[in-house]
């Protein structure tokens, strides 16, 4: 592990977390804006991603690719519920089938702000609104997620794509999130 490599790696999580959770305080989540991503910092998480560094991608897919899993990446879906693969479990219909559960609808747009954060990252000046739906798209029939995570995600992502992120941000605020709270 490199010097240089754990201070890049150090800086892409800190602008990542930093523009998560100003895309979260737009929102009203403030709480989650806060907390965003911190196990990132933990050794588990951290020393990965400063081995496997490289500045256009995770650093967990390289770890997966030598290792065959990313041990980063079980640690880190499993401490963030704003992955739909924390809500990964047991269906209830008596059957051992993995299912998607649905997640709350608050951590439902923490991914779609992740996603948002993740593209600008690896995409850098080239980040256009559409990139998250594309990225999306591109795995669609691999999540196993719950349909209606599923389809408020995809509907946040295209309402980006279609009509930027001030409006989308702002539908967010007056519907989505105050649906919840009904």
């Amino acid at each position: 592990m490199s010097l240089k490599n754990a201070i890049c790696h150090f800086e892409t999580i800190t602008k990542h977390k930093l523009l998560v959770m100003k895309e979260c305080f737009q929102v009203g989540l403030y709480k989650q804006g806060l907390l965003h991503d911190l196990s990132k910092y933990s050794w588990s998480e951290f020393k990965v991603g400063c081995k496997y560094y490289q500045g256009n991608r995770s650093p967990n897919n390289a770890e997966r690719e030598e290792k065959g899993c990313s041990y980063a990446w079980l640690h880190h879906k499993g401490r963030n519920k704003h992955h739909y693969e924390y809500w990964i479990d047991y269906g209830t219909n008596g059957t051992k089938t993995m299912v998607g559960m649905k997640m709350p609808v608050c951590y439902v747009v923490e991914m779609f702000l992740d996603r948002i954060a993740a593209s600008k990252i690896y995409k850098g000046s080239a980040y256009k609104d559409s990139d998250p739906l594309l990225y999306f798209k591109s795995g669609n029939g691999d999540y196993l997620m719950h349909e209606d995570t599923k389809k408020l995600l995809e509907q946040l992502l295209t309402m980006l794509s279609e009509k930027g992120e001030k409006e989308v941000f702002e539908y967010i605020r007056a519907e989505v999130l105050k649906k919840q709270k009904r």
